[in-house]
């Protein structure tokens, strides 16, 4: 049986489908992800945490976008990612909350470690090993006596054998129809009475 669409429900799947699929397109066609995708919705995140669920919102918030943006931050900084990977999911940090954010970075590093190995392993099938180990190891020649020069981000981030939005789009529409019957306004959709009970006045007959 499926579960009753409250508006609260409609917003959280269409903003965040929405959100993730847009990401995802624009990570494959030009290999970023922009400001002007991440940061409205990162404010919308707010206004929707804050609407539906107040205080309780704001702190879920704040612990996704630790979560979210605080690890990738980390890899950042050690170069072993995009700037536009942290923001993107920081603002989905805030949608999602710390629990999920966790399982969705989960999922998604264990998705992009399981396509990056098909991909090297389909190209190196179709265009040889040695061509996709320059391709994808930066293990390129060196002239003699020469060292190898030290990659800059960019130059990594080119070498991809994909966008980290896509695995990050699929783990998160895993993880969120995974958990949906847990959520807190699922749960009261599901079992309404005993809210209305103690909601309702004490007619019992007095002894």
């Amino acid at each position: 049986m499926l579960p009753e669409l409250s508006v609260q429900l409609i917003v959280f799947l269409v903003c965040v489908g929405a959100y993730t699929l847009a990401a995802a397109i624009w990570d494959i066609r030009v290999k970023r992800i922009p400001n002007k995708l991440t940061l409205p919705v990162f404010g919308l995140g707010l206004v929707y945490q804050v609407a539906f669920n107040q205080v309780d919102g704001l702190l879920a918030a704040g612990a996704g976008f630790a979560a979210g943006f605080g690890l990738l931050f980390v890899l950042w900084m050690i170069g072993s990612g995009g700037g536009g990977d942290v923001k993107l999911m920081g603002a989905l940090g805030v949608w999602l909350g710390g629990k999920l954010t966790l399982m969705v970075l989960v999922g998604s590093t264990g998705l992009a470690a399981l396509g990056t190995f098909f991909v090297i392993v389909f190209k190196a099938m179709t265009h040889g090993v040695w061509a996709s180990k320059d391709r994808y190891l930066g293990t390129g020649k060196v002239d003699a006596g020469k060292k190898p020069k030290k990659e800059t981000l960019e130059q990594k981030m080119k070498r991809r054998t994909m966008g980290y939005a896509v695995p990050v789009a699929l783990a998160t529409w895993l993880v969120v129809m995974w958990q949906l019957p847990k959520f807190p306004w699922m749960k009261a959709a599901a079992d309404p009475q005993p809210v209305a009970a103690a909601l309702a006045p004490d007619t019992a007959p007095a002894n």
